[in-house]
């Protein structure tokens, strides 16, 4: 999971209908912890700010789940998925980096579990930030730097096996770096912080298996090589030696969130770089 705050220049039609078929394979409801945790976190975030949105576009489908909890607050909203299927009968096919939207089109954007799997990044919240009104809010999440160290230790056990490298996990965003992406999008008064969530596996393969429930295995243009049988075998014993008394293996994600204001001319400045002392939830309820 993660891709990295840069395009990759190795981009080509056929990674982005990689991408889509793996989207169109998710089944989100075999394994749809992380989106629910995430999204719920998201939306009491937003409880927290006192205007009213009216339109919102949801960048990444959660399967429903996400843009129901928004339509129970009175909300319209669009979905964009770069799967079809996804995207739903009532929303769009679109990558994530190509949004075909006009011009603010939308007061809330939200998106949760792609950002961290989209080629290029910084484009992707340039489309989000021109797709909102003026004061139009934000808010996002994905799995950051810092996740799946246990899947990192067994896909490095597996190479030494095989006496190769390959890139089997893609880099991953960390908060400076996801402030500074939106700063260089044109989002007023960015805010970034994380959290951990702790999830425990019986064997690797079950959280192999809910990385492609949840459309986040590895993506990368230059895609790793399978593993043979020695490199396979390292793999399972090392995420086992790691578990704990009962037989299961604590794996964490750190899940990043973003929130960014389009920017209007009525909104308070920011404060000088490193003097923020206000926490998110302060940000968030001072809005009106």
């Amino acid at each position: 999971m993660g891709r990295g705050a840069m395009a990759d220049p190795l981009d080509t039609p056929f990674d982005r209908r990689l991408r889509r078929i793996r989207r169109d394979r998710a089944r989100f409801a075999d394994a749809d912890y992380l989106i629910r945790a995430a999204s719920d976190e998201l939306v009491e975030r937003l409880d927290f700010v006192t205007r009213k949105f009216e339109r919102a576009l949801e960048v990444g489908s959660t399967g429903g789940y996400l843009a129901e909890r928004l339509r129970e607050r009175g909300m319209s909203v669009v979905t964009a998925d770069t799967s079809s299927a996804l995207a739903g009968r009532h929303g769009v096919q679109a990558d994530e980096d190509r949004l075909p939207f006009e011009p603010a089109s939308f007061d809330l954007v939200v998106s949760v579990g792609v950002l961290d799997s989209v080629n290029d990044l910084p484009g992707a919240l340039l489309l989000i930030r021109r797709a909102l009104r003026p004061d139009g809010l934000f808010l996002g999440a994905f799995a950051g730097a810092g996740s799946l160290p246990r899947l990192r230790s067994a896909m490095m056990a597996a190479d030494s096996a095989e006496g190769g490298a390959s890139p089997h996990i893609h880099p991953q965003i960390d908060v400076r770096a996801a402030g500074d992406l939106l700063t260089r999008a044109g989002f007023a008064l960015p805010v970034v912080d994380s959290h951990e969530v702790t999830v425990r596996f019986p064997n690797l393969m079950a959280l192999v298996a809910d990385l492609r429930a949840m459309a986040g295995t590895n993506v990368l243009a230059s895609r790793p090589r399978s593993l043979g049988k020695p490199g396979l075998v390292a793999a399972l014993t090392d995420f086992a030696d790691a578990a704990d008394p009962d037989g299961k293996t604590s794996e964490r994600f750190q899940i990043v969130h973003l929130l960014g204001w389009s920017p209007s001319p009525d909104q308070p400045q920011p404060a000088r770089r490193g003097s923020a002392t206000a926490s998110l939830a302060d940000v968030l309820g001072k809005r009106d």
